[in-house]
């Protein structure tokens, strides 16, 4: 983000970059974060998922008070050029970005960055059932806006071809070709539209993907990186990779992230970074580990939800009833999207067949799908008006999610990175 509100340690980022910037802000974080010989050692970037206005916030106002960098990590499901599920287009959430980092007088680096751009990663686009032409045209379409609105770092993620028979990985070569396709549009679109240098992440954690054999991942920064060259295109900052993490488990294999960190380093001199982070128990074996960021999302929609069922239990000691938690469900499992995530053995069967725990974790994580809906933005803001003589609600809810977010930031290492990243651009 590039907006006047950034403060000092923006400032010395840009700076850092020389007159003519040929180095993007993310390419200038990543060494800091990286090195080993820097005080404090590794460190993990946190990316957040933008999947309500609370959410956004809360980030923000955590990564200001740990005085850490923060990046936006949205998903064309939730920010796109039809709203997403939030009602964000990317032009409308940088503003928005734009105006909280004025309102609240932040300094910190904000980034915006596209998380899984590529062909059929949004599920309109499979919903529709568009072509392989179609979804890549709709997929470059966004691009553009997302270079438009100034996002920063671009996710380029061709790992799923509907065209291939289930469960069946994509060549990798064709992943390297529409991955070089993708970024070579990115970069003659940033050049056309007069942007400075962005900063690009691939690969996946995706089972479908096809990139968690430890021999195809190498394979793919090896002919990546062959690829690029040949080209003439930057190499990525971030590699995604498969670190054993999954929406719904604690498990995290830092034996396997210490050597897919190598392979990304060796092979493209990029980070590694993790997605799915929201349920890991040991956070702090991120950093340890040589992970270069993570991102989480879904598990910041079920603190939000958690949040407003303590003020639904207030509200009932209060003699009243919004049906919150009844508009919650109700559009939760109307919309169709908990079924993605349904395991092997409950394919098929309806949502009140599932177990008691079952639900409450789909209704958790789905809720992300639905915040902007009116029933549940209606049934909300009547939670709000009758608890309001005991709790300014708003402000609960953000500050449960900061307090969520800074747990990341902790055990990431990022508290006072922003110190610490000054003075290593400084000696630069």
């Amino acid at each position: 983000m590039t907006g006047s509100s950034q403060g000092s340690t923006r400032s010395l980022l840009d700076r850092a970059g020389g007159p003519s910037r040929v180095r993007s802000i993310v390419d200038r974080l990543r060494g800091p974060l990286g090195d080993s010989r820097q005080p404090g050692g590794r460190h993990t970037l946190l990316a957040v998922c933008p999947i309500s206005k609370p959410i956004a916030q809360a980030a923000l106002r955590a990564a200001q008070e740990a005085n850490a960098p923060l990046l936006y990590a949205a998903t064309l499901n939730q920010v796109d050029r039809d709203g997403g599920y939030t009602d964000w287009t990317p032009s409308s959430f940088a503003a928005f970005v734009e105006q909280e980092t004025e309102r609240l007088e932040i300094d910190i680096p904000v980034i915006l960055g596209l998380d899984h751009g590529g062909p059929w990663k949004k599920d309109a686009h499979v919903l529709q059932d568009l072509s392989y032409s179609e979804t890549l045209a709709a997929v470059k379409r966004s691009l553009v806006a997302c270079i438009e609105a100034g996002y920063e770092l671009l996710h380029l993620d061709p790992t799923v071809d509907r065209r291939l028979p289930p469960h069946t990985p994509v060549p990798v070569d064709d992943i390297v070709t529409r991955t070089v396709e993708l970024l070579a549009f990115a970069e003659a679109t940033r050049r056309d539209l007069g942007r400075g240098p962005i900063a690009y992440e691939v690969g996946t954690e995706e089972v479908g993907g096809g990139l968690q054999s430890e021999e195809r991942f190498r394979t793919f920064l090896n002919r990546l990186d062959a690829a690029l060259q040949s080209h003439d295109l930057p190499a990525p900052c971030f590699v995604v990779g498969d670190v054993g993490t999954t929406l719904d488990t604690a498990h995290f294999n830092r034996v396997r992230a210490r050597r897919l960190t190598a392979e990304a380093e060796a092979n493209l001199g990029a980070l590694l970074k993790g997605h799915y982070t929201d349920a890991v128990a040991d956070l702090s074996a991120y950093p340890l580990s040589g992970m270069g960021g993570a991102n989480v999302g879904p598990g910041l929609s079920a603190t939000k939800v958690r949040a407003l069922q303590d003020l639904v239990q207030l509200e009932q000691n209060l003699d009243a009833d919004s049906h919150f938690s009844e508009a919650l469900r109700t559009a939760v499992v109307d919309s169709d999207r908990w079924r993605k995530w349904l395991r092997p053995a409950e394919e098929g069967l309806p949502f009140d067949a599932l177990s008691p725990d079952r639900q409450d974790w789909l209704i958790e994580t789905g809720s992300r799908y639905v915040w902007s809906h009116p029933d549940v933005q209606a049934a909300r803001d009547t939670l709000y008006e009758h608890v309001a003589p005991y709790r300014d609600a708003r402000a609960f809810v953000r500050w449960r999610i900061k307090t969520d977010v800074l747990r990341y930031v902790h055990a990431f290492n990022l508290i006072d990175f922003n110190d610490r990243l000054e003075e290593a651009l400084a000696n630069q």
